[in-house]
């Protein structure tokens, strides 16, 4: 009787050449190290993405707080020259009600000053003519005689009244010169002045306003 032949597990009955056999626990040696790269770079991709969705992020609220830093900065501008305006306005609606009330009370006073101002730089001049309103004739022509010899002035002094002249105010004359104090004319320069610095203020600029005296040089 004929001996069966035994199966040959290991054997390739599939012809060509054998293919590479590896023991189980290389396998499962390589099979583990696969596994461990393959969560390696499952773990940085992760890492990645969650650093640049926090970039982005971190971008995002930047350029948020970039705009409401902006919307704010202006808004604060806005309101620096709504108060800056009102502040000027309050100063101005002062300044007109206090102004007649001080010339009131001292009238003669910014033309004694004006006048001592003349008398010192015009020492040597042959005459000066001043001119006031009628109501202040008779003080001006005391305390301005006085102002004279005190500076020394040693040339013709006249005084005269003259209706047009608001209190407080006077033109002062000599040989080649003049000076007028014109509050009415001074205080509507101020007010343009004023405005247009208030405009150029409200459009966003930021000019100097230059305020002119309240006296101005005249050529007789």
């Amino acid at each position: 009787m004929t001996a069966r032949a035994k199966f040959l597990f290991d054997t390739d009955f599939g012809g060509g050449a054998p293919k590479p056999m590896i023991p189980l626990a290389e396998h499962t040696a390589k099979l583990a190290q696969a596994e461990q790269a393959g969560y390696r770079n499952g773990y940085a991709a992760a890492e990645a993405k969650l650093a640049a969705d926090a970039e982005r992020s971190q971008a995002a609220a930047l350029a948020a707080a970039a705009t409401a830093f902006d919307r704010l900065r202006r808004d604060l501008s806005a309101l620096e020259r709504r108060l800056e305006t009102e502040a000027i306005d309050v100063a101005v609606a002062v300044a007109q009600k206090l102004a007649p009330e001080l010339i009131a009370r001292e009238p003669l006073a910014e033309l004694t000053a004006l006048a001592s101002e003349c008398f010192r730089h015009l020492v040597g001049a042959p005459h000066l003519v001043v001119r006031v309103g009628d109501a202040l004739y008779g003080p001006a022509r005391e305390a301005l005689a006085q102002i004279a010899r005190d500076r020394g002035f040693e040339g013709r002094l006249v005084v005269l009244a003259e209706p047009g002249i608001a209190l407080g105010d006077c033109r002062i004359e000599w040989a080649d010169g003049g000076i007028v104090r014109d509050r009415a004319a001074a205080d509507a320069a101020i007010a343009e002045v004023i405005a247009r610095y208030l405009a150029a203020r409200r459009s966003g600029a930021t000019p100097q306003p230059a305020l002119s005296d309240s006296t101005r040089r005249t050529k007789p």
